[in-house]
Order: C-alpha cells, then sequence, then structure tokens
C-alpha cells in the first residue's frame, strides 16, 4: 500500500472540517445524554459532552504532535459541544429509548472519528498500520472517556462489536484509497461501514471472541 501518500489524498480542508465537527456534535450529545441517564446536573452534562466530543480529536492531535490540538486553536469545536449539551439539557425528555440513543450516536461518532483519524494520519505520512491504528483510537478515545468519568465500564472493553468497527471501516477506507477512489467518496464509504458494522452488532447481539476459560470437563485442559 505504498501508493497512499499524502499528496495523492487531496484532502478538501471543508472535508476535515465536516468529519471534526460532526463527530465532535455526535459524541458530545451521547455524552450528555449518559449524564441525564445518570441524572447529573447542568455541570455533569457539560463536562461529559465536552469530553466525549473533544476527547477523541484530541488524542489524535497528541499522538500526531500536532500541538495545541486544533479544539484548543478553533473555538468552534468547544462551541459545538457546548451546543450538544445545551440541547441534551433542554430536550433530553424528547429522546426515546435513551440507552439505544447513546449507542447510536456512539455509532455515528465512532465512524465519523474512526475516518478522520485515518485521514489525518496519512496525512501526516504515517504508514497504512499505524494510520488505521490511530484512527481507531480516533474513535474510540472520546468514548472511553465519557464512560470512565461516568464510572461505566468503557465500550471498548465489552464483548460488543466495537473497536473492531472502527479497525473494520478505517481498513476499508485505506483499500479504497489504495484502489484510487475519490477520497471524499472513500471517508463516506468507511463512515458508514463502520456505522453499518457498529449497528448490526447492536441489532444481532454480535460479541467478539474472548479467550475460553478450561474446565476440569475440558479435554484440553490437560
Amino acid at each position: 500500500m505504498d501508493g497512499i501518500s499524502a499528496d495523492s489524498l487531496d484532502i478538501a480542508p471543508d472535508l476535515w472540517f465536516a468529519l471534526d465537527i460532526l463527530g465532535t456534535f455526535v459524541f458530545a450529545l451521547s455524552g450528555g445524554l449518559l449524564a441525564a441517564r445518570k441524572r447529573f446536573d447542568i455541570v455533569g452534562i457539560i463536562v461529559l459532552s465536552v469530553a466525549a466530543g473533544l476527547g477523541g480529536g484530541m488524542t489524535r492531535d497528541v499522538l500526531l504532535g500536532d500541538t495545541p490540538p486544533v479544539a484548543f486553536r478553533e473555538e468552534i469545536y468547544l462551541l459545538t459541544a457546548l451546543l450538544a449539551a445545551a440541547a441534551v439539557f433542554l430536550l433530553y425528555q424528547q429522546f426515546n429509548r435513551m440507552d439505544y440513543s447513546i449507542r447510536l450516536l456512539d455509532a455515528v461518532g465512532l465512524g465519523v472519528f474512526a475516518v478522520s483519524g485515518t485521514l489525518k494520519s496519512l496525512d501526516f505520512d504515517l504508514g497504512p498500520l499505524p494510520a488505521i491504528l490511530l484512527g481507531t483510537v480516533t474513535g474510540a478515545g472520546g468514548g472511553v472517556i465519557r464512560d470512565l468519568l461516568a464510572r461505566e465500564v468503557p465500550l471498548i472493553l465489552e464483548r460488543d462489536i466495537y473497536a473492531l468497527a472502527a479497525v473494520l471501516g478505517a481498513t476499508t477506507l485505506v483499500i479504497l484509497l489504495w484502489l484510487g477512489l475519490d477520497t471524499a467518496i472513500a471517508a463516506g464509504i468507511g463512515v458508514l461501514a463502520t456505522i453499518g458494522i457498529r449497528v448490526l452488532a447492536l441489532r444481532y447481539n454480535w460479541q467478539a471472541p474472548r479467550a475460553r476459560r478450561l474446565t476440569h470437563d475440558d479435554p484440553d485442559a490437560s
């Protein structure tokens, strides 16, 4: 996959902006909804919204050495997270099936940030495998911070297909770019692939394999 280079990506600034702002907003909504579900006050809603909305992108930028993170350089990111917090505070009673809403928004944020993290990594001349890894970290970062602050087990540590969805979406993006597909189209397919896998995993209760526990009755135990 040596054919992927920063010069060949031709990433429009509007694409970066759209992915980052969309990811920030939906992840911030998921953080605010989790805070509302746990009966946090307005401060708690703001904290979880900001942490979830900005955490993934800031993790990406710090690991890439792009400091201060873009969320600190551009006020629109913080304002977007605060807007999501305000929407949750004022309208959270309108959300039906709150647990599902949180997980659906989380799936969208996972897909958007997995793709944006992968694209930015490639733009910084990282190879395909490190770019996929950093894309996965970017996608999962905000959710991990959100869950830890809310004293929940991070979704990435549960058996649900979560990080694997980000890996597959980022891998789809890299393969499509290697095949020469337009960057914006490849990014859109990568986002949809991640969201689709995650939503299907939720719908059909797909779970990642885990180490088998050996028992005395297991012939392999000896």
